[in-house]
């Protein structure tokens, strides 16, 4: 047992152990990753974040099995006390350690070892800061992964911990499912798919890792250096303890690399037909009809957003106000959004006026403002780095609203009102030859089963269960194309009216049965248009499934 420049430091708590990202694994994650990872009683092992040493006992375990009589292995931990205990537990559990106290990104990448296992610290972007996080950038450019500054710090632990394999070795990580989704991991999931020659993933039904607030995927990467597949095996379990039982895989082979990966296995007739789909021109991405965009910051909306009877009674005028949708989405469920209706929001007392002052603000309005000043509200952040506090940059009227924070699915509503949006909703600007077209049908033509299975893949799932969709993932976002829009035009308007009383109903299902009987008439087979249905609703549900565990596990 050897323990370089460890000292013995106050006892660790659970904040601390939260601060620094690490987060103990559950036994049958650790048993299934090194029993895949370690092949050889020759093998030679590193785990780059040691921890409590769950990796390496269970390497330890492996190695004897495999007729290993006393294994030694590597370790590398930033926290001293963790890493003595660490080297303890190996001792005990029969094997020898070498665990270097280091910030790992201090560790020079020497391709030595067969097999790099763990759980590698889980720190937000926004608590990751400094010279550590510079460091870290730094060693993941070393291995050709450019990663933006909103990385946390899993994401450079992927591309140096690789960077310690032999050619041919096998890497075995617990990583956040935002591997998955989120743009700064696209350099990852990239890196993955062109340096190993297979990938494989599991995801988890359940909540492993319920004090991380965060979903988790195993991560089985093999055949580092040698010629890559460019996809990727997607396998689903319940939980920890199912790992013995995975259910049979998919392969995601995504057009580029660094495109999102999705949490669920596709069937393959669904894959088929949306392939087909794209390749006919029938579908393409949200960005061919225009711009999506956030919408305006306040800082304040409390303050900002007044409704009619507030305005009033502030005597406001109408020069100093602008028109808004009212912050939140629930009022944008249906194809529309109308005068009629924001009068109707305003009269049940929802904040359907913006304080916008003109460049000669009424004597009201400038009392208001000082009353601002006064509580403080020219304090808060997006106020106090604006000149004047209390000037919204206001965006121009957007043609769609579009919902990002959803219950069901992203909806698309066109913005009859002319109603300017905060940043509880997007705005879409369509281009100049879509806009009559696209303002008229595609809010009813996108509530088909391919567009609302698409809305699944490119957005996230968000606590609660909620599928969330930025602007540059609803770029992505799959629509029927401005050709199927002028041959099912006339179709669509006539379904227009049936199926707001269903949104108002809330039979989001029916209704997409009848859209689906205009837009994918003739396009797929009846088993493709089955096997889309049944994928888009599993993944809904295992969203909403994994929403409710989460808050089962915050009670």
């Amino acid at each position: 047992m050897f323990l370089e420049d460890a000292e013995i430091e106050a006892a660790d708590t659970a904040a601390l152990r939260k601060a620094r990202g690490a987060f103990f694994t559950p036994d049958g994650i650790t048993r299934h990753l090194v029993e895949w990872a370690i092949r050889s009683p020759d093998d030679s092992v590193l785990e780059p974040s040691t921890g409590d040493a769950a990796f390496l006992t269970a390497a330890v375990r492996r190695l004897q099995e495999l007729g290993a009589p006393r294994p030694s292995l590597d370790g590398v931990e930033i926290h001293p006390p963790s890493a003595a205990e660490a080297a303890v537990a190996v001792c005990a559990a029969g094997g020898d350690a070498r665990i270097k106290v280091s910030d790992f990104f201090l560790v020079e990448a020497e391709g030595r070892y067969d097999a790099v296992i763990g759980n590698p610290p889980f720190i937000r972007y926004q608590d990751w800061t400094g010279e550590q996080r510079d460091r870290a950038r730094f060693a993941a450019l070393q291995q050709g992964v450019a990663l933006s500054g909103l990385s946390s710090s899993w994401a450079a632990f992927v591309a140096h911990s690789a960077g310690f394999l032999k050619p041919g070795g096998r890497l075995a990580l617990v990583l956040p499912a935002e591997l998955l989704s989120v743009n700064y991991a696209a350099p990852v999931r990239r890196f993955l798919l062109e340096r190993f020659a297979r990938v494989e993933l599991v995801v988890f039904d359940e909540q492993v890792f319920p004090d991380a607030e965060a979903d988790t995927v195993l991560v089985k990467a093999e055949g580092w250096g040698q010629t890559p597949r460019g996809s990727a095996v997607l396998r689903q379990t319940r939980n920890a303890m199912s790992l013995g039982s995975l259910r049979q895989g998919s392969t995601w082979a995504p057009v580029d690399l660094s495109d999102r990966w999705s949490p669920l296995a596709l069937n393959d007739l669904t894959l088929r037909a949306m392939g087909a789909l794209r390749n006919a021109e029938a579908f393409v991405p949200l960005a061919e009809y225009g711009d999506t965009s956030l919408g305006a910051v306040t800082g304040a909306n409390r303050y900002f957003a007044l409704s009619p009877a507030r305005v009033a009674d502030l005597g406001i005028p109408r020069r100093d106000l602008v028109r808004i949708s009212p912050p939140g989405s629930a009022h944008l469920r249906g194809l529309e959004f109308t005068s009629a209706a924001l009068d109707r929001l305003g009269a049940e007392g929802q904040s359907t006026w913006l304080l916008s002052p003109s460049h000669r603000p009424a004597e009201a309005t400038l009392s208001y403002i000082s009353s601002g000043s006064a509580t403080g509200i020219d304090l808060a952040y997006k106020c106090r780095v604006r000149k004047p506090w209390w000037r919204v940059p206001l965006l121009a009227v957007p043609d769609l609203f579009l919902t990002y924070m959803n219950a069901d699915t992203a909806r698309l509503t066109t913005n009859r009102a002319g109603a300017r949006h905060l940043n509880s909703v997007h705005g879409v600007y369509l281009n100049g030859h879509t806009r009559e077209l696209a303002n008229d049908v595609l809010p009813v033509a996108s509530l088909n089963t391919m567009t609302v299975l698409s809305a699944e893949l490119v957005g996230r799932s968000y606590g609660g269960g909620i599928l969330k969709l930025e602007p540059r993932e609803a770029d992505k976002w799959w629509m029927p194309s401005l050709m199927a829009l002028e041959h099912n035009r006339k179709a669509l308007r006539t379904l227009k009216p049936q199926v707001e009383v269903l949104l108002r109903e809330r039979q989001l299902e029916v209704a997409i049965r009848l859209v689906d009987e205009v837009v994918l008439d003739g396009l797929v087979s009846e088993r493709e248009l089955k096997a889309l249905r049944s994928d888009r609703i599993a993944l809904a549900a295992r969203r909403a499934l994994r929403g409710k565990s989460r808050n089962r596990s915050e009670d």
